[in-house]
Protein backbone atom coordinates (compact mmCIF):
# COMPACT_ATOMS: atom_id res chain seq x y z
CA UNK A 1 0.00 0.00 0.00
CA UNK A 2 1.30 3.68 -0.92
CA UNK A 3 1.64 5.72 1.89
CA UNK A 4 3.39 8.66 0.26
CA UNK A 5 0.07 10.82 -0.22
CA UNK A 6 -0.79 10.50 3.69
CA UNK A 7 2.92 11.32 4.65
CA UNK A 8 2.57 14.14 2.37
CA UNK A 9 -0.47 15.50 4.21
CA UNK A 10 0.54 14.81 7.44
CA UNK A 11 3.90 17.03 6.55
CA UNK A 12 1.19 19.85 5.32
CA UNK A 13 -1.87 20.50 6.66
CA UNK A 14 -4.72 22.29 5.60
CA UNK A 15 -5.02 25.55 6.87
CA UNK A 16 -8.60 27.67 6.87
CA UNK A 17 -8.41 31.36 7.56
CA UNK A 18 -11.88 32.95 8.06
CA UNK A 19 -13.16 35.80 6.31
CA UNK A 20 -11.58 38.93 8.14
CA UNK A 21 -8.98 36.55 9.88
CA UNK A 22 -5.33 36.86 10.41
CA UNK A 23 -3.90 33.16 10.42
CA UNK A 24 -2.57 34.20 13.79
CA UNK A 25 -5.22 36.08 15.41
CA UNK A 26 -2.90 38.73 15.97
CA UNK A 27 -3.64 42.38 14.59
CA UNK A 28 -1.05 44.14 12.07
CA UNK A 29 -2.09 48.37 11.66
CA UNK A 30 -0.08 49.65 8.77
CA UNK A 31 -1.94 52.83 9.85
CA UNK A 32 -4.05 53.48 6.78
CA UNK A 33 -4.87 49.60 6.54
CA UNK A 34 -4.60 46.11 8.40
CA UNK A 35 -2.19 43.44 7.32
CA UNK A 36 -3.46 39.60 7.54
CA UNK A 37 -1.35 36.71 7.08
CA UNK A 38 -3.53 34.22 5.28
CA UNK A 39 -0.53 31.65 4.08
CA UNK A 40 2.41 31.41 5.41
CA UNK A 41 5.83 28.98 5.01
CA UNK A 42 8.52 27.38 7.78
CA UNK A 43 10.63 28.68 5.16
CA UNK A 44 11.85 31.65 2.77
CA UNK A 45 11.14 29.20 -0.45
CA UNK A 46 7.58 28.87 0.24
CA UNK A 47 4.06 31.16 -0.84
CA UNK A 48 3.39 34.27 1.54
CA UNK A 49 -0.53 35.45 0.72
CA UNK A 50 -1.41 38.33 2.66
CA UNK A 51 -4.89 40.38 3.05
CA UNK A 52 -4.19 44.00 2.93
CA UNK A 53 -7.68 46.09 4.05
CA UNK A 54 -7.55 49.69 3.72
CA UNK A 55 -9.73 52.14 5.47
CA UNK A 56 -7.84 55.35 4.03
CA UNK A 57 -6.00 56.07 0.52
CA UNK A 58 -2.81 55.50 0.50
CA UNK A 59 -0.32 52.58 -0.02
CA UNK A 60 3.76 51.84 0.39
CA UNK A 61 6.30 53.59 -1.01
CA UNK A 62 7.97 52.49 -4.70
CA UNK A 63 10.64 49.78 -4.28
CA UNK A 64 11.32 46.35 -5.67
CA UNK A 65 12.02 42.70 -4.55
CA UNK A 66 15.33 40.81 -5.51
CA UNK A 67 13.80 37.17 -4.94
CA UNK A 68 9.93 37.55 -4.70
CA UNK A 69 7.54 38.00 -7.85
CA UNK A 70 4.42 40.16 -6.27
CA UNK A 71 0.86 39.23 -7.23
CA UNK A 72 -1.92 41.62 -6.49
CA UNK A 73 -5.74 40.66 -6.67
CA UNK A 74 -8.10 43.45 -5.91
CA UNK A 75 -11.09 42.10 -3.67
CA UNK A 76 -12.84 45.42 -3.18
CA UNK A 77 -12.04 49.02 -3.91
CA UNK A 78 -9.84 50.76 -6.71
CA UNK A 79 -5.92 50.85 -7.18
CA UNK A 80 -3.75 52.25 -8.93
CA UNK A 81 -0.03 50.65 -9.64
CA UNK A 82 3.25 51.32 -11.38
CA UNK A 83 5.41 48.78 -12.46
CA UNK A 84 8.36 50.06 -14.54
CA UNK A 85 7.03 52.61 -16.53
CA UNK A 86 3.59 51.37 -17.06
CA UNK A 87 0.56 52.78 -15.26
CA UNK A 88 -2.42 50.49 -13.74
CA UNK A 89 -5.81 50.83 -12.52
CA UNK A 90 -7.25 47.85 -11.08
CA UNK A 91 -10.73 47.17 -9.62
CA UNK A 92 -12.69 43.96 -7.80
CA UNK A 93 -11.69 40.58 -9.74
CA UNK A 94 -8.92 42.16 -11.53
CA UNK A 95 -4.88 41.40 -11.04
CA UNK A 96 -1.36 41.91 -11.45
CA UNK A 97 2.14 41.04 -11.41
CA UNK A 98 5.08 42.83 -10.70
CA UNK A 99 8.04 40.57 -11.35
CA UNK A 100 10.94 40.74 -9.10
CA UNK A 101 13.82 43.06 -9.75
CA UNK A 102 11.09 45.85 -11.89
CA UNK A 103 10.33 48.93 -9.54
CA UNK A 104 6.70 49.23 -8.73
CA UNK A 105 4.67 51.17 -6.35
CA UNK A 106 0.81 51.31 -5.77
CA UNK A 107 -2.20 52.41 -3.61
CA UNK A 108 -5.44 52.09 -3.00
CA UNK A 109 -7.27 55.19 -4.27
CA UNK A 110 -10.77 54.15 -3.82
CA UNK A 111 -13.50 55.52 -1.79
CA UNK A 112 -14.77 53.80 1.69
CA UNK A 113 -12.63 50.67 1.82
CA UNK A 114 -10.46 48.67 -0.45
CA UNK A 115 -8.80 45.16 0.03
CA UNK A 116 -6.37 43.57 -1.96
CA UNK A 117 -4.65 39.68 -1.81
CA UNK A 118 -0.92 39.75 -2.17
CA UNK A 119 1.66 36.63 -3.19
CA UNK A 120 5.06 37.21 -2.54
CA UNK A 121 6.61 33.96 -4.17
CA UNK A 122 8.96 32.92 -2.97
CA UNK A 123 8.16 34.59 0.51
CA UNK A 124 11.72 35.90 1.17
CA UNK A 125 12.01 38.01 4.13
CA UNK A 126 8.58 39.23 3.77
CA UNK A 127 6.85 37.41 6.93
CA UNK A 128 9.36 38.95 9.42
CA UNK A 129 9.48 42.56 7.02
CA UNK A 130 5.46 42.87 7.62
CA UNK A 131 6.01 41.50 11.67
CA UNK A 132 8.80 44.01 12.12
CA UNK A 133 6.90 47.55 10.17
CA UNK A 134 3.16 46.70 11.80
CA UNK A 135 4.71 47.38 15.19
CA UNK A 136 4.59 51.24 14.60
CA UNK A 137 1.09 50.91 13.36
CA UNK A 138 2.06 53.34 10.00
CA UNK A 139 3.07 52.76 6.65
CA UNK A 140 6.69 51.46 6.45
CA UNK A 141 9.53 54.13 7.07
CA UNK A 142 11.65 55.18 4.06
CA UNK A 143 14.53 53.65 5.78
CA UNK A 144 16.83 52.10 2.85
CA UNK A 145 18.57 50.01 5.19
CA UNK A 146 15.45 48.44 6.40
CA UNK A 147 14.26 47.45 3.07
CA UNK A 148 17.27 45.78 1.85
CA UNK A 149 17.66 43.72 5.05
CA UNK A 150 14.27 42.45 3.75
CA UNK A 151 15.45 41.92 0.24
CA UNK A 152 13.71 44.76 -1.04
CA UNK A 153 15.49 48.10 -2.49
CA UNK A 154 13.84 51.29 -1.53
CA UNK A 155 13.48 53.07 -4.80
CA UNK A 156 11.42 56.12 -3.99
CA UNK A 157 8.12 57.35 -2.14
CA UNK A 158 4.67 56.27 -2.07
CA UNK A 159 2.17 56.99 -4.84
CA UNK A 160 0.40 60.39 -4.72
CA UNK A 161 -3.49 59.93 -4.12
CA UNK A 162 -5.43 62.91 -3.51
Amino acid sequence: MDHSYKAANDLHPAVLVGNGRDKFNEHRGLGVSVVSFKVTSPDENGLLVIENTFQKKGGPARHLHYEQDEWFYAITGEFAFEVGNNKYSIKPGDSLLAPRKIPHVWAFTGEGNGSILITFSPAGKMESFFREVTKANAMPPLDPELWRAHGMELMGPPLKVE
